[in-house]
């Protein structure tokens, strides 16, 4: 009887089949196919709305002095809208690339959003887009015929040569029958074939990387043309940020008002009841020790009082800063419980804003890798780099921060943000962690 085949026997199958379908995936895998799906759909849309648009703007423009024409155009700009959002979303799909929606033009009623749509840049600009889409959209379909199409004609050439022929007559009589022939050179019989084989897996080895490139273009159009404007882009930011600047200021007075409630009134309040009470022992002729207990009690009350005030006082801005930002953080440096080194750069001194972004962004970093990092030591560097306020915190933690993930980073990116700052975390698993906060140059002051 035929054995089975041992372990060690398919172990070398498998390992050469894994190692087939790994070459095959960048080919044939979904992202490649998604691709590939995309470039055969995209033409056709294209070539429809190249269709539709142009009439409809045709006929509003004749249409134009009537009510029935400007509805038109309207019309027309909203459906390059839709088919800008669908061509967003094929492009999520299948692309693996997001583009942002721009801004929707709207109006309380009908005729407000009428003239919205006619005065709205992003719906001009989608209209821009079906006019011109379909030119975008040739390069990549080119890719697919002459990667896949060719690579695989090529490739199955020993296969299809025998249903794939055409006669020729030579000018002797004779008749041949051939299926692939350049110059006169017939690939058709072995080994000749091997020739078109080879040609063929190149083809499809190089078409994904053909399609990419063929994709250039047409992902760069879209983001211009379906995207939001760099106008756009700012006024979200800065709405944005006047959000989080109303959200801020509103949970500071939270915060104030309950640290001052819980602690600092009632801190106060203790010292009336006790100065009362002092009141009341002289009335009543008490002896020397008693009142001084309670006058003891009255001055360490008065005193924690003071002492939560200046708390209070440092979180909304800490009298070091007065002297400056070096100072403010060698302050801060001072009082950490790791060992810290401090670089500091600044030919101009930084304007209040930035100074106190800066300061209060360097005491969350450091706090964070203090409580969280496990490092045994941290670096902090502050200079003025090409009109930028820099501020870098590198400790030598475990690593694996991530903006967003719950580490606090996102309050500060977004406090950063408040004055057009940017933050960045390079935070590798082992580490170290790396955060580098930018401030804008608006805020210096010579």
């Amino acid at each position: 009887m035929p054995s089975l085949p041992t372990a060690p026997t398919a172990a070398p199958a498998r390992r050469i089949a894994a190692a087939a379908a790994a070459a095959l995936r960048p080919v044939f895998g979904l992202g490649a196919l998604a691709r590939v799906l995309y470039a055969l759909l995209a033409l056709p849309l294209g070539l429809l709305l190249l269709a539709l648009v142009p009439v409809g703007l045709l006929l509003g423009v004749l249409l134009s002095w009537t009510a029935p024409g400007l509805w038109l155009l309207a019309l027309t700009v909203r459906g390059a809208l839709a088919a800008g959002a669908l061509n967003r979303a094929l492009t999520r799909w299948l692309l693996d690339e997001t583009i942002e929606p721009p801004p929707h033009p709207a109006g309380p009623r009908a005729g407000a959003r009428r003239r919205a749509l006619l005065r709205s840049r992003a719906g001009w600009r989608a209209v821009g887009w079906c006019l011109s889409g379909w030119a975008l959209a040739l390069p990549p379909l080119v890719a697919v015929v002459a990667g896949y199409v060719y690579g695989l004609l090529l490739l199955a050439h020993p296969v299809l040569r025998h249903w794939n022929v055409r006669t020729v007559r030579e000018p002797d009589g004779t008749v041949r029958h051939v299926a692939l022939e350049i110059a006169d050179i017939s690939f058709d019989p072995w080994p000749r074939f091997l020739v078109p084989m080879a040609a063929g897996a190149l083809l499809l080895a190089a078409a994904p990387l053909l399609l990419r490139w063929a994709f250039r273009p047409y992902r760069w159009a879209a983001r211009a043309w379906l995207g939001p404007s760099a106008a756009d882009l700012r006024i979200r930011a800065l709405e944005e940020s006047r959000a989080l600047a109303v959200t801020d200021s509103a949970a500071t007075l939270r915060r104030l008002e309950r640290d001052l409630h819980d602690g600092t009134q009632a801190r106060l309040v203790g010292l009336g009841m006790h100065l009362t009470l002092l009141r009341e022992l002289l009335d009543s002729g008490a002896g020397p020790e008693r009142l001084g207990t309670v006058l003891d009690t009255a001055r360490e009350n008065a005193h924690s009082a003071v002492v939560e005030l200046r708390d209070l006082v440092k979180g909304i801005h800490p009298p070091v800063l007065d002297q400056g930002l070096d100072a403010a953080l060698s302050t801060l440096l001072a009082s950490a419980p790791l060992p810290a080194e401090l670089t500091c750069a600044l030919p101009r001194r930084p304007g209040r804003p930035v100074e106190a972004i800066a300061y209060f962004c360097a005491a969350e970093l450091v706090a964070n890798a203090v409580k969280h990092s496990g490092a045994q030591k941290l670096a902090v560097d502050v200079r003025l780099d090409a009109e930028q306020l820099v501020l870098t915190v590198r400790d030598d933690g475990r690593g694996g921060a991530v903006v967003g993930a719950g580490s606090g980073l996102s309050g500060l990116r977004a406090r950063a943000g408040t004055v057009d700052g940017t933050l960045e975390c390079a935070s590798p698993p082992g580490g170290p962690t790396v955060v580098t906060v930018r401030l804008p140059a608006s805020g210096l002051r010579k």
